[in-house]
């Protein structure tokens, strides 16, 4: 279900820890985070317990852009982009773990760690981004990510990243 977290007197606009939303779909996304076509790297956002974890899917299409060129007669979808569908569901579980203050925040990575590739993710494939909070502190986030397409790890990363507002355009 796409429900709102409650609000507690005692946490403001923040919603309640440990909450589950069983599914976070594309328009809530669009209002969470500022990425669009041809960078929105999900479709949905399901099983997300605030402040612990969330899994992302990627519907991954023969029709994505990046397929023309990586690579002709061989499309495989780029390894950067996979860590990238792993940026945004953590961003998305930051935005639903903080409430709606935090929606259309920027999330700026600052480190990713033991990034591995196991296996191509192909046209065809339904990408599943297991994510899990590792810690955070004030605006910093840690998270672990294990990328699977049927059940098989297909990539893995931890990586930290920070929160912040757009900057004010001059």
């Amino acid at each position: 279900m796409d429900e709102e977290a409650p609000h507690t007197p005692a946490s403001g606009n923040r919603p309640e820890a440990g909450k589950i939303i069983e599914l976070v779909d594309i328009h809530r996304i669009m209002r969470d985070i500022p990425h669009r076509y041809p960078f929105l790297m999900l479709d949905r956002v399901v099983d997300v317990v605030l402040n612990t974890s969330a899994v992302g899917v990627k519907n991954v299409s023969a029709n994505e852009n990046f397929f023309e060129g990586h690579f002709p007669n061989h499309p495989v979808m780029p390894g950067v982009l996979i860590i990238e569908s792993m940026a945004q569901t953590a961003a998305v579980l930051v935005v639903e773990t903080l409430g709606p203050d935090a929606a259309g925040k920027l999330v700026y990575f600052m480190s990713i760690e033991g990034a591995k590739f196991r296996r191509p993710v192909l046209p065809g494939d339904q990408l599943r981004v297991h994510i899990v909070k590792e810690r955070n502190r004030g605006n910093v986030w840690r998270f672990h990510a294990i990328a699977r397409v049927d059940g098989i790890a297909v990539a893995e990363a931890t990586y930290s990243a920070m929160i912040m507002d757009r900057a004010v355009p001059p």
